[in-house]
């Protein structure tokens, strides 16, 4: 006589985990001061710093995440100090 096959319980799925909205502030380096807005309506990404009042626009995809408008706004700022540092 053979024995009952048990079924295998399914394994468990993986949580994905939340990505950050509120970045440091490339500009007055306060740890929490840039926060990411999507507006999907119109398109347009923006990162506004709630303490030098600095802010970047961008325009977005139905992808987009805020990480992606905070990262777009550092390579900007370094491709303009690189700008600079050419000229002098």
């Amino acid at each position: 006589m053979g024995k009952r096959k048990s079924r295998a319980k399914p394994p468990p799925k993986k949580r994905m985990d939340k990505l950050d909205t509120v970045f440091s502030c490339p500009f007055c380096n306060h740890g929490t001061g840039v926060e990411c807005r999507l507006d999907m309506k119109n398109l347009i990404g923006e990162a506004i710093c709630r303490i030098c009042q600095e802010s970047f626009c961008t325009t977005i995809t139905a992808l987009t995440e805020p990480i992606d408008i905070y990262s777009e706004w550092i390579d900007e700022c370094e491709k303009v100090n690189n700008f600079e540092d050419h000229d002098a």
